[in-house]
C-alpha cells in the first residue's frame, strides 16, 4: 500500500478502503500472511477477462504476444514479470518466456518491431519447463499472460 499511496497520492488509509471494495465485490482475493494482508485478482469473477483484455491493450502487451506466439518455439508458457506485474509503467517489459527451442533471432527481431509500435523496451528471460518446475511467479511478481 505504501507504493501506491505515493502513486496516487492518497493515504493508505483510503487505498485500503478502496481495495476492500473491490475484495467485497469479488473482483479481488486476499491472504493474509503474517501481518500483510496480499491482494490478488480474483480470475473465476465474470469481469476479470475483460478488465485484463483492457489493460493488456492499454500497455500494448496485446499485440507483443500476437506477433510471437506462432513462430517463437516450442512456447508453454508467457509470464509479465518485473514492474509491469506490479503496476508500475517503468518504460521495460519484462517476460518470461517458458519453453523449448526459442527462436531468438526471430524474436529479435519481432521485438524491435513492438517496441518502436508501444514505445517501450522489452527483455525476456528465457527457461525451460524443468528449469520453470517449482519457480511460478507468485502474484506479486508475475502475471500468466498466456498458456498452451
Amino acid at each position: 500500500m505504501r507504493s501506491l499511496e505515493g502513486e496516487f497520492g492518497e493515504s493508505t488509509n483510503a487505498i485500503r478502503l478502496e481495495l476492500n471494495k473491490f475484495e467485497e465485490a469479488g473482483m479481488l482475493k486476499a491472504d493474509v500472511k503474517g501481518n500483510k494482508k496480499v491482494y490478488q485478482a480474483n480470475t473465476q469473477h465474470p469481469l476479470f477477462e475483460d478488465i485484463h483484455s483492457i489493460i493488456k491493450k492499454y500497455i500494448g502487451i496485446d499485440r507483443i504476444i500476437e506477433q510471437i506466439i506462432g513462430k517463437v518455439g516450442e512456447l508453454d508458457k508467457v509470464y509479465l514479470i518485473g514492474e509491469y506485474a506490479k503496476g508500475v509503467d517503468s518504460g521495460i517489459i519484462d517476460f518470461l518466456l517458458v519453453g523449448n527451442h526459442f527462436n531468438h533471432d526471430y524474436i529479435a527481431n519481432m521485438t524491435g518491431i513492438a517496441e518502436k509500435k508501444i514505445d517501450r523496451k522489452i527483455r525476456f528471460l528465457y527457461m525451460n519447463p524443468q528449469e520453470f518446475m517449482g519457480q511460478v511467479p507468485t502474484a506479486e511478481a508475475g502475471l500468466l499472460l498466456w498458456e498452451s
